[in-house]
């Protein structure tokens, strides 16, 4: 069995009882950074063998993985931070393992797009997760065949690529296109603006800007169609 266990995105006490009882529970901890999966085993008082799987070593690490969970041994999938399998490697390990034939139980928890959306002020009921855009090649293009989207739009962003991506958005969306950009979730100096693009432009133009970021984008046409309901 392949246990994914979501970890805190930045609160510690953001996890949930089952996680842990899972943690204490399999033969050893699949994780993202072995570093900051340590500290939340010694946090949380467990100690488990640490297997690293990142994207430089996913492939390699793949099939040994797949064979020892085969061999019956019970192992946990954790990220650096939030559900596994969202935005980072954990998505090649669930894939094989279902082609493997090996059962995969997926533990509910954090993660932070969520809690950004519902925060954003912006309609959730139909929405579309994009994740990171492409640092470089196809990033314009993906943009463009966002042009249109009606659904409200969610973007994970590193603090330092947040005013090029804004401006990007600005050109394609428009200045006046409503979105929300949330910081730091659950942290100490956890931040939720909401503005326009270009209000939000002016704003972080301004401040240093530290922290991951969860960019909410309202979809085209949709503020017409709240007006006129």
């Amino acid at each position: 069995m392949l246990y994914l266990v979501p970890t805190p995105i930045g609160n510690l006490k953001d996890i949930t009882l089952r996680a842990i009882e899972i943690l204490q529970q399999v033969d050893a901890v699949i994780a993202e950074d072995t570093r900051k999966s340590g500290q939340l085993l010694k946090h949380l008082n467990i100690e488990k063998r640490l297997i690293s799987f990142h994207a430089h070593n996913e492939h390699k690490v793949l099939e040994s993985i797949c064979q020892r969970l085969q061999h019956g041994e019970q192992l946990a999938l954790v990220t650096d931070a939030g559900t596994p399998g969202i935005s980072d490697p954990g998505f090649l390990l669930v894939r094989a393992c279902v082609q493997a034939g090996i059962e995969v139980c997926s533990l509910p928890g954090a993660t932070a797009f969520v809690p950004a959306l519902v925060n954003s002020g912006l309609p959730c009921e139909r929405f579309c997760f994009e994740g990171f855009l492409p640092v470089k090649k196809g990033r314009q293009t993906r943009l463009e065949s966002l042009k249109e989207e009606k659904r409200t739009m969610v973007f994970y962003e590193s603090p330092h690529r947040l005013i090029k991506t804004l401006t990007q958005f600005k050109e394609v969306f428009g200045s006046d296109r409503k979105a929300s950009v949330s910081r730091e979730i659950t942290k100490l100096y956890e931040e939720n603006r909401r503005g326009s693009i270009e209000q939000l432009l002016q704003y972080y133009g301004t401040q240093t800007i530290k922290g991951e970021i969860v960019i909410v984008v309202e979809g085209m046409g949709t503020s017409k169609v709240v007006e006129e309901e």
